[in-house]
């Protein structure tokens, strides 16, 4: 078995996970939402202090299948420094405790791999990316082949719903506050400009439209409840209509053609953006496939889930060398 952690933000979590079978044995992540909300956005050195509280009692639970245990896989990147420390430090002790090998795993490629929790990978795949730090289209050609064809000029889709949610006084995370209030909003009120529209760049950017969403609520009463419906959905609307439009200019220019397009990252847990993505790519005979829900944000899961892949190819990690990086992409 192979036991992972991920620590790269807000949520503690562990799973250990069978190699052969690639059945999750156990899987159990602790978010820290209610501890950060009040600060409108996570705080490092707080989420810090409650991996060191969460992540040896998570440990304690799976103790008992120590034995069993072939390798230790962790987060290293992308994420915050000081909470991937958490996670690695924890690895490179029960690397040495339990003389087992260390695995570093990009995030990214975790995320990729939640697709295939306690399932085999369906390569070759388009992926799109969309959570609190990114926002990305990626080519999966080979299960360690990945070329990003876009990415965000600026903000992440899943930090310009966070953003919105604050500027409207309404909390963290914002994700899932917006998208329930849209669904009782009149999307058409405001018409946001769609970002990049004229553009042949390949390529996302949410910072304008945070800026035009800013402008229209300084103008308006935060305070009444359908004031703050029509905002979310109008902003959702535009948001997933720019990710529509790059999406197709991608479709449409594109000489590979993949059966499967992979939605995934927390922000792929909108059933608005869902529906939309399905929609727009079943004109070019591709099907969408997502993580279940739970596995949607940070888990530990999908770490282990891509750590099979990396231990049956023997690619492991000196634990001197593991070691956190802030900000990283897919090589």
């Amino acid at each position: 078995m192979i036991l992972s952690i991920e620590s790269s933000c807000d949520d503690s979590s562990i799973a250990v996970t069978e190699i052969e079978s690639r059945k999750l044995i156990f899987h159990k992540r602790v978010s820290q939402a209610i501890h950060h909300s009040k600060y409108g956005g996570v705080v490092p050195e707080l989420a810090s202090r409650l991996h060191t509280e969460t992540l040896p009692k998570l440990l304690d639970e799976v103790a008992y299948l120590f034995p069993k245990l072939k390798a230790v896989a962790v987060t290293t990147e992308p994420g915050l420094v000081v909470t991937l420390l958490e996670g690695i430090t924890m690895a490179k002790a029960l690397s040495i405790g339990l003389n087992i090998p260390a695995i570093g795993v990009n995030h990214l490629v975790g995320h990729i791999y939640s697709l295939f929790i306690e399932q085999e990978a369906k390569l070759p795949l388009l992926v799109l990316l969309v959570s609190g730090g990114h926002t990305q289209l990626i080519e999966v050609d080979e299960w360690n082949k990945f070329h990003i064809v876009a990415s965000s000029l600026d903000d992440s889709l899943g930090e310009s719903f966070d953003k919105v949610a604050k500027m409207l006084g309404l909390g963290y995370p914002g994700g899932p506050i917006i998208e329930k209030l849209a669904k009782e909003g009149d999307e058409n009120r405001f018409p946001f400009p769609v970002p990049l529209s004229k553009s042949p760049k390949l390529a996302f950017s949410y910072s304008g439209l945070k800026n035009a969403v800013r402008l229209e609520i300084a103008k308006g009463d935060i305070k009444n409840p359908q004031f703050q419906r029509d905002i979310s959905a109008s902003f959702q609307k535009v948001a997933t209509a720019h990710i529509v439009q790059k999406l197709k200019k991608y479709l449409k220019r594109s000489f590979k053609r993949y059966r499967y397009l992979g939605l995934v990252g927390g922000v792929s847990a909108n059933i608005y953006i869902r529906n939309q993505i399905a929609d727009t790519i079943r004109p070019f005979g591709m099907e969408l496939i997502s993580p279940e829900l739970q596995y949607c944000s940070d888990n530990g899961a999908m770490i282990g889930r891509y750590g099979i892949e990396l231990y049956r190819n023997g690619i492991f990690t000196d634990i001197s060398k593991l070691q956190p990086k802030s900000r990283s992409d897919i090589i």
